[in-house]
Order: structure tokens, then sequence, then C-alpha cells
């Protein structure tokens, strides 16, 4: 058997190795059991939230938990409960758990790890954000590596989106198990079909830099407008029945390349090579395993396949908020039945994808989906192993939303 090691930097000479390496690594099927979540804040000044917060104060605050691209000398502790800390390049902090076997035992220790983080930045007079995008500032660059600086490079060549994705927004991911080989496909086609109308529903980001942006998810605008190679949709209504595989390979294999790793500083690519165009010699030296895995990393579809189905559509949710579209999006996939009857709900909405980001809730056909899918979601929310005291305030939460999807219908 080869090492993982030897596998990773193997040389590809063609596409079908590079489509059969992506099959290997970005859907690894079987029972689903884990659940995951990635939670992203903007910080900001305890007593001036418009007050910019410098790299060195955010590093102090986080201490052993900094992660090394903030400061090259730390341990980057994970969390007492296992979550490891990350910060994104505009000073946005991310807590990303480790996956757990039941909803309670994930909703119980993210909640004592952000309680950590939270007294880690209380204690410099540092808060967490409460919306999707930064209300109060303006893009600025806190965190810089090679890999952010291509990346800024390449954004800006298609105008400022990319600089408001990555200084000012933040984002809510949930991560679920791809499935068994049979029930991949509908899984695929639920966390994406469903995911306009729960835009609509959990839009936090309407108000940026100060002003009031005149979209209900402006995080999500930001992320339809840097490079549709790299942020579309990868499942479409159109091509409802094709296999995922094959459709994350051709996304995959066509987008350009973000970042071109090599020893010196400046990692922009030359503009328009796609990893294809790599393969068939574009480039000087061939790419290997170990680039592709990395060019996938560059890629920032609103459901993302990294061995399980990274949902990258939602807003961050304010203070406990997140437990809200976790339990919504878990609820939806308890079942084949419930998945069935959420993908017919979400069919007539399921690529309104900018209207979701635009309109949110006020759009009549979204918030007519976006309340049937949450009268589904608390059908089966008894089915959740959700903490005691978490289920009825998740009931009541996701109630609330529902109320507000229906005046939208109205």
């Amino acid at each position: 058997m080869t090492s993982p090691e030897l596998h990773r930097t193997t040389v590809l000479g063609e596409k079908a190795a590079a489509a059969a390496h992506l099959g290997r690594i970005c859907f690894k099927t079987g029972p689903p059991v884990y659940t995951g979540v990635e939670l992203e804040w903007t910080v900001h000044d305890a007593a001036d939230p418009a007050r910019p917060v410098d790299r060195e104060r955010l590093r102090a605050a986080l201490g052993r938990h900094s992660p090394v691209t903030l400061d090259d000398t730390s341990p980057a502790q994970p969390l007492r409960h296992g979550s490891s800390v990350t910060v994104e390049p505009g000073g946005q902090v991310e807590v990303s758990t480790a996956p757990r076997p039941s909803i309670a035992a994930l909703v119980l220790a993210t909640e004592a790890d952000v309680a950590e983080l939270s007294a880690l930045l209380e204690r410099a007079g540092l808060v967490l954000g409460r919306s999707g995008i930064d209300p109060w500032r303006a893009p600025q660059p806190l965190v810089e590596t090679s890999r952010y600086r291509a990346m800024r490079r390449v954004f800006d060549r298609r105008g400022p989106a990319g600089r408001t994705m990555m200084y000012s927004t933040a984002g809510l991911q949930v991560c679920l198990d791809a499935g068994e080989p049979a029930e991949l496909a509908a899984r695929w086609a639920t966390v994406h079909m469903v995911g306009p109308p729960l835009v609509a529903a959990f839009a936090t980001a309407d108000r940026h830099a100060g002003r009031r942006t005149g979209w209900a998810s402006a995080r999500m605008a930001a992320w339809l407008g840097i490079d549709p190679a790299r942020t579309r949709p990868v499942w479409s209504p159109r091509q409802p029945d094709e296999d995922p595989v094959a459709a994350w390979t051709e996304y995959a294999l066509a987008a350009p390349l973000l970042c071109l790793r090599h020893d010196g500083p400046d990692w922009t690519p030359p503009p328009g090579i796609t990893f294809a165009d790599w393969i068939d010699g574009a480039l000087p030296r061939p790419p290997t395993t170990d680039d592709l895995e990395y060019h996938v990393s560059t890629l920032f579809p609103p459901v993302r396949p990294r061995g399980y189905l990274e949902v990258r559509y939602l807003d961050a949710q304010p203070g406990p908020g997140w437990i809200l579209p976790l339990a919504v999006l878990t609820a939806l996939l308890d079942r084949a039945d419930t998945a069935r009857s959420a993908r017919a709900i979400a069919a007539p909405v399921a690529d309104r994808w900018h209207a979701a980001a635009r309109y949110g809730l006020a759009d009549p056909p979204l918030a007519a989906a976006a309340a049937a899918l949450l009268d589904l979601a608390l059908e089966a929310l008894p089915r959740l192993d959700l903490p005691p005291g978490t289920h009825d305030e998740t009931s009541r939460g996701i109630r609330r939303r529902r109320a507000a999807a229906e005046r939208g219908h109205r």
C-alpha cells in the first residue's frame, strides 16, 4: 500500500488521475454520523466597535491559542473542548470544532469553547461581532501571508468584492457527513436546494462600514461578486441529476488558479490558467496531488465537499443563534422522507441565490419556501438529540424566524 505522504505528492499527468484523486478525498461516504461547525466572527473593541483592532492586541488576547499566521512562535493550542482557533485576513476569529457523533455533544462542547474564547477576548476589552459582515469598519488587512496576498491580487482583477469578503465578512459553516453512496446525490442536492431560502431566513448582514448596503446579506453578495468560476454553486437545477463527483471534478479542474506556491513571497499565478491547463503543461512543472488539494482549498462554492459536506452559505449569527441553522439543517436531513419533502419545498427557488442575498425574506417566493422548510424542521426537531435546556429555546428561535418568513410571504 502506498503511504499517505507518497500518495499526496504523486505527479498528475492527466485529468483522469486528478478526477480519481478528487473522488477519493472529497466524497468519503458512509453512515451519516458526525456533525461539526465552523463559527466565524468579526472582532471589535468593546467600548468602540468602529475602532480598528490591531494584530498585536488580538495576538495577546488569544495567547497560546493564536494561530501561527498571527504568531509564528505560538503553540496554537486548541480550546478546552478541542476547537481550533484561526484568524482570517481581516482579523476575523474562527472556531472550528471537532466533529461530534451527536448534536447534543456538539452544542455543549461548542458552547463551552465559545465561552472560553469570549472570556479571552473580554479580558483584552474585545467582543465578538453579531452579524455576517462588519457593520462599522471598511475592509482592512490584518493578517498577511503569501496566500492572502495572492488572493487579494487575483480578486482585485475583478473588483472590490474579494477584499470585502477577505477583510469584512463572517460566516457560519455546518459540516455534515456525505452519507452512504446510495444517498450521496440526494444529500448533495438537498443541502444546495434549501440554500437560498435558508440564506434568506438567516441573513444578518445588511449593514457594512457604517451604512445600509441594500442587501439582506452583503456577505453573500460579496461571495457572489468575486468570481463565478470559484464561488458559484456546484449543483444546478438545470442538471439536477448530475453525479456529485463528476460535477465537482469538472468545477475544480475548470477553476483558474488562485495561488501558485513556491519558495518566493509572491504566489500570484498567471491570469486565467485553470488547473486543467496546468495538467496540460501550461506551467513549467507539472502539478501534483498536493497541488490539487491546495487548489480545491481556494474554491469557495456555497457547498464544498471536503470528505464531508461543508455548508458555507450562512451568515454568522448573534450570540448562541448559530444553533438555529445547525438544528434546521440537521433536522431537514435527519431522514430520507424529510429530505425529500425539503427538496420539494425548495425546488421552485433552488436557484435564487442572488435574490436571497439581495432581498432576504422580502422576496415572497423565498419567504414562502423558508416558512415551509422551518415548519418541516420543527416537525423533525424532537428527533434531534439537542441538550434538554437547548431544545425549547431552539424551537422558539425557529418559530420566530418562521413568523418573519410568514410576514415576508404575505
